[in-house]
């Protein structure tokens, strides 16, 4: 009851203003000192703690033996419960943070080059040559000068780092070489906070919606896109989004580490497009990224697709560059690498991103991931080497596919042992994956065994340097 009547006499005391409020609360704060941010940091910090000691205590009493061993391991929430939970939210929110803090504190921006770019002028040791070169004393001038500025020029003026740098017999370092130095420095690490803001998860890799996101929202930043269509968007991030995950996850588990992708030429290739300046044609159709690139591979794709479903048949994909690829391997192709049945038809068909991975093992066969690639495709034992019977299995298509267009082609036993002769395996008529690699011939392997086109190019090799022409031979 007299709980009741103290919230009845609550309610007829008159609504306080927004105004008196603060008039109260400043008299009553009159004679407190304002919080410094040493002391609010600190205060967060033991609040923080009792939180902890709170959480480690509950979690002990649920289970004791938590008191003698840690716990070493904790299930990780899927990815469809990750919107519905407060951690990973702020997870995000945590690193986010921390990113535009290190952004702010430890990068360096344009100005700051431009800074570096004339004290290094300004300190340069005279008599020296046009290049520009500077010694340590003028080095370290710079350091000292640059501290006022800020703790983050420290990291580039370091004794260590200048011995890096070759030194002519002044002891001085070439100012362009050092100044290139900090500017590559720069952008990997611009590169490593922007690709980390992607990082959903927060463990320093990239999956493959994670890239995606990246790709897409970096297109409206490179001028050599410009004039690429908001409707092909989605299109061109899958083309760019396969050759990263072609390379840098060849086991295919579906995430990229940020530390390989900052290391790999493949995001450099991707950052040639930041220049205003118009690639010229063959750096256009050699850049993977470049709008024209994209636009081939993507007109091949429609090309193939004769029959305008969205998806290659086996009979579209064989006709694929010079259409002399043996059905032989386009079967292998469909047994081995995700493909989709069609409701009508039911037969196995092709989508694009399969497509793409496709395409850039045919382009890059002598690199490692291709080889990969391939390999699950000839190993058709699944014994890890190849052997005799596995290369005339593959070989006799290519021979029968040239016979059909009256072709002579030398006997099947010639070229198996021209192959094992041109691989050197380390154990003698068995093939392995790694003897591919070292030989720096498994593309042309590879080729001789799937590619009849490729193969008469090969047989031919030498007539071919003679007349150039003819190697734009139609089977």
């Amino acid at each position: 009851h007299s709980h009741q009547q103290q919230q009845q006499q609550l309610q007829q005391q008159p609504a306080l203003h927004l105004e008196d409020a603060l008039e109260r609360l400043k008299r009553f704060n009159a004679g407190t000192a304002a919080p410094t941010v040493e002391g609010m940091q600190s205060e967060e910090e033991a609040e923080f703690e009792k939180i902890q000691h709170k959480e480690r205590e509950d979690a002990e009493r649920r289970c004791p033996s938590l008191k003698s061993i840690p716990r070493f391991y904790e299930k990780r929430s899927r990815d469809a419960d990750e919107s519905n939970s407060l951690r990973p939210r702020v997870l995000r929110a945590a690193v986010t943070h921390l990113l535009q803090r290190k952004t702010a504190e430890e990068l360096l921006d344009e100005e700051d080059l431009h800074v570096i770019g004339g004290l290094l002028k300004k300190h340069a040791r005279e008599n020296c040559g046009d290049d520009g070169f500077i010694d340590y004393d003028g080095f370290a001038k710079i350091r000292e000068e640059l501290a006022k500025r800020g703790d983050r020029f420290v990291q580039f003026f370091m004794p260590s780092t200048f011995l890096k740098f070759p030194r002519d017999l002044n002891g001085c370092i070439a100012i362009i070489t050092f100044f290139t130095f900090v500017v590559r420095k720069v952008n990997i690490r611009q590169t490593r906070v922007s690709l980390s803001y992607y990082d959903q998860l927060g463990c320093g890799f990239l999956r493959e919606k994670d890239m995606e996101n990246f790709i897409f929202e970096l297109i409206p930043t490179l001028p050599q896109l410009n004039s690429l269509h908001e409707e092909f968007y989605p299109f061109y991030v899958f083309t760019a989004v396969r050759k990263f995950f072609f390379f840098l996850d060849p086991k295919r588990t579906g995430r990229v580490r940020i530390r390989d992708l900052l290391s790999s030429p493949i995001i450099t290739e991707l950052y040639e497009l930041r220049t205003e300046q118009s690639l010229g044609a063959q750096e256009a159709e050699s850049n993977w990224f470049s709008m024209e690139s994209a636009l081939k591979v993507y007109g091949a794709y429609l090309e193939l697709d004769s029959d305008q479903n969205g998806m290659l048949s086996k009979a579209e994909l064989k006709q694929y560059g010079s259409g002399m690829l043996t059905e032989v391997f386009i079967d292998r192709v469909f047994e081995e690498y995700q493909t989709y049945r069609d409701a009508e038809t039911n037969e196995r068909e092709m989508d694009y991103k399969t497509f793409l991975d496709f395409v850039l093992a045919m382009e890059n066969k002598n690199s490692r991931q291709a080889i990969q690639y391939f390999w699950k495709l000839i190993d058709i034992h699944h014994k890890n080497c190849l052997d005799s019977f596995t290369i005339n299995y593959f070989f006799r298509a290519i021979f029968r596919l040239l016979c059909t267009k009256n072709i002579d082609v030398p006997p099947v036993d010639d070229v198996k042992d021209e192959i094992f002769d041109m691989v050197k395996s380390e154990k003698p008529g068995i093939i392995t994956m790694q003897d591919l690699i070292n030989c720096r011939q498994g593309g042309t392997v590879l080729s001789m065994l799937i590619d009849a086109a490729a193969f008469w190019r090969y047989d031919h090799r030498e007539s071919l340097l003679m007349e150039p022409d003819d190697d734009d031979i139609k089977f």
